[in-house]
């Protein structure tokens, strides 16, 4: 079966289920869809065991595909089901599937199913929300331990106290950790200075909707490890339409969770690291707006032996037609490894979201 096919036959299912639930609240479900799609020209140098050799590849992508579906089965117990397609293995996959229950108007909830833990801000803004486009690339953000695109199967608690946001949850992250305990206890506390976030899931950038000035703090440990963030979004709406972002991340994984090793083979005991982005929306029309953003970031791999430290650059070029909705950037990304152990590449490209 194509996967064309697969898709179309999915929309149309969930259509269906849609349509198909209690009558009283058969007006709460919505379905929705993402698409996230790109042409990149990437040069690369790597180590091959001897030598510094050198590659070129250029390729268009469908990075990302996704079917939304969220609704209630009673005024106070609500549900979300969303799938993701992804190119680099071809698959589509739940990522989300989550029975939620609300109290106290909003104030209390417990999820239970498969969805983000208590984690940084960037784990739980994801792609779609995020402000750049090159997400992922630094080692530093989201590199809690997970099942599929972030999340883990467990159950959590969060609550909206005003500007405070809580949760704590505990995980099922087999095959991920290496004690003897497979569960992982996570939690996050997040505090809103200006305007308050709403909502579990977080944004990266608001474009101008929401003065911020928000402080994340977050940690999960299992038996194998620990591993914790500091994260920092400020976002101010000027006199003149224009809106500035400040974004930054510190984060330690020490034994859990880290990004994937530059070494073939080799395992590093710790990785930690820091990035910084900033971006300047200019004021517009609703036809759009341009927005210019860089970020840059350090990450270090100890292997305990040995050090590699990676540098990532990114630049965008941003056109914002609606919000989230419908964005084009253009973009250069170059991440660099000292010693020469990993890749090193310069990475140029044009990329579309699109959700509806």
């Amino acid at each position: 079966m194509s996967l064309r096919t697969q898709l179309i036959r999915s929309a149309v299912g969930l259509a269906i289920a849609a349509t198909a639930g209690a009558p009283a609240f058969a007006g709460d479900v919505s379905v929705g869809g993402g698409l996230r799609t790109s042409f990149s020209s990437t040069d690369a140098d790597f180590f091959d065991g001897e030598e510094i050799d050198s590659a070129s590849s250029s390729d268009f992508a469908v990075n990302s595909a996704r079917l939304y579906i969220s609704g209630h089965a009673a005024e106070n117990i609500g549900f979300m089901f969303n799938t993701e397609y992804n190119s680099d293995d071809e698959e589509i996959r739940v990522i989300d599937a989550v029975a939620q229950f609300s109290f106290a108007g909003g104030k209390h909830n417990v999820w239970v199913g498969r969805f983000l833990p208590p984690s940084d801000r960037a784990n739980l803004y994801g792609p779609y929300y995020a402000s750049n486009w090159a997400v992922y690339q630094d080692g530093v953000q989201d590199g809690y331990p997970f099942e599929t695109e972030g999340r883990d199967d467990g159950l959590a608690y969060w609550g909206q106290y005003d500007k405070v946001k809580v949760s704590v949850g505990a995980f099922d992250v087999s095959n991920l950790t290496t004690g003897d305990s497979d569960v992982l206890l996570a939690g996050r506390v997040q505090v809103d200075f200006w305007d308050a976030e709403d909502g579990y899931y977080l944004n990266g950038t608001y474009y101008g909707e929401k003065d911020l000035l928000a402080f994340g703090i977050a940690a999960q440990s299992a038996d194998a490890g620990e591993a914790y963030s500091l994260d920092f979004l400020l976002e101010k709406k000027l006199g003149n339409s224009g809106v500035i972002t400040v974004e930054s991340e510190v984060a330690v994984y020490d034994g859990l969770g880290g990004y994937p090793s530059p070494v073939d083979d080799l395992a590093y005991e710790k990785t930690d690291g820091w990035y910084l982005l900033g971006a300047y929306l200019f004021p517009g029309s609703d036809k759009g707006k341009f927005q210019v953003l860089a970020k840059y970031g350090q990450a270090n791999y100890d292997y305990g032996f040995a050090d590699v430290d990676q540098d990532t650059l990114e630049v965008d070029l941003n056109y914002i037609i609606k919000s989230f909705n419908a964005r084009i950037s253009l973009y250069y990304l170059d991440k660099s490894f000292d010693p020469d152990v990993g890749t090193d590449s310069q990475t140029v490209g044009l990329g579309l979201q699109i959700q509806m």
